[in-house]
């Protein structure tokens, strides 16, 4: 029998929290930090209150994802928000709040990112850390030394996450903070990547800014070295989850690292450039990761596309509940009994963020939270955990 899914209604959990205040910060950010028409700021009024202590409402707009976002929320009909699964609750609310921006309707808002000028500051600051990290990055280290320190960046950078302020941005973590990593399987998909066996990377990625940047480090490592023949990078096709990466933003990243006056981030910008010309890195935007959908009911045509790759890599919270239907399972639950329905082998590349954990020694979890009660919360600690599906 399945666990249950994670609920808002939990008392004292993450997922209260979330809605109760962070939600409706998001909502006042978007606020303060656009130029929006009095009667969208007083409809994202409506809804921060609705979110706070009404009814979940259905999408009302004629788009071609009202059918199914609504019918996601149908079994849930008449219940608060505070009543709902925290996933759906999560997802739907970020589309709602597209909705009360009018970003599908014909006009000045229309296409209009609400967290634009958030994303811009975050790149901001990213670009800086970019410089400063390859300052200090030896350039003569051994390539698989470079691997590691490029992949243990990409993870640390899932911290910049700009819907979860409670967590510190920073991704430059250094290297006696391993005990942080608490599943780290770098050294598996490295001896895949030199074995030459990931010849198609397929890379789902997370947030913008400096996460996405230091994907880009890791992404352009292994194309530059010729560890994988090709990427294949998915993003979202829209606002999602504040600092979620779309194309447009992954493209303004890429630029903003050649407009660099730094010579190694500028090559990297400049060899993710020429990697896109020459088809070797492709920029996907399915709708479904704008969606409640989790892993194990992919559309069949992006499950098709996902099993062409040699090797998936998930980044970030909401790909890891994904993948595990956000439910609460044990902490010692083995992640590879239960996510054979993959379409190919794959790595979560994740700092915690979320009271869900699984791939736990037995007392692991218990110490941790004795030592730090937080410690499924605050970004402090991460995995590199690697599934070998069969297929």
């Amino acid at each position: 029998m399945l666990p249950a899914p994670l609920m808002v209604s939990t008392p004292g959990s993450f997922a209260e929290h979330t809605l109760a205040v962070r939600k409706p910060g998001i909502i006042k950010k978007v606020i303060d930090t656009q130029h929006y028409a009095p009667e969208i700021v007083a409809a994202l009024e409506s809804f921060a209150e609705e979110v706070r202590s009404g009814v979940a409402g259905p999408l009302k707009e004629a788009t071609p994802d009202r059918r199914p976002w609504n019918h996601a929320l149908a079994p849930w009909e008449g219940r608060r928000w505070m009543e709902l699964p925290w996933f759906l609750a999560e997802t739907y609310f970020y589309r709602r709040l597209l909705e009360a921006v009018r970003y599908f309707h014909p006009g000045p808002t229309f296409l209009l990112d609400p967290f634009d000028p958030q994303k811009r500051e975050s790149l901001g600051e990213g670009l800086e850390a970019t410089a400063r990290f390859f300052d200090r990055l030896p350039e003569q280290a051994e390539l698989q030394a470079k691997f590691m320190v490029a992949a243990r960046r990409s993870l640390w950078g899932n911290r910049a996450d700009l819907s979860n302020i409670t967590v510190s941005a920073s991704s430059e973590t250094d290297s006696d903070e391993q005990h942080r990593i608490l599943i780290d399987h770098r050294m598996t998909i490295w001896d895949l990547l030199a074995a030459g066996k990931v010849r198609r990377l397929d890379f789902v990625a997370d947030n913008s800014g400096p996460e996405i940047l230091a994907d880009m480090g890791l992404i352009g490592l292994l194309l530059g070295h010729n560890l994988v023949r090709e990427v294949h990078l998915h993003l979202k096709p829209q606002p999602f989850f504040v600092s979620d990466t779309m194309p447009k933003d992954f493209r303004l990243a890429r630029r903003a690292l050649e407009a660099l006056d730094a010579p190694r981030p500028h090559a990297l910008g400049a060899l993710l450039r020429e990697a896109g010309r020459a088809g070797r890195l492709t920029l996907h935007a399915h709708p479904f990761w704008s969606t409640s959908g989790h892993l194990t009911n992919l559309p069949e045509d992006l499950e098709s596309d996902l099993a062409r790759a040699d090797l998936i890599m998930l980044k970030g919270d909401v790909n890891y509940r994904r993948l595990l239907e956000d439910r609460d399972w044990p902490p010692t639950t083995d992640l590879a009994s239960v996510t054979q329905y993959m379409p190919a082998p794959f790595v979560t590349l994740r700092t915690l963020k979320a009271e869900l954990i699984v791939g736990m020694r037995e007392g692991q979890a218990e110490a941790l939270r004795a030592e730090d009660p937080d410690w499924l919360v605050n970004g402090e600690r991460g995995l590199i955990q690697y599934v070998a599906v069969d297929r």
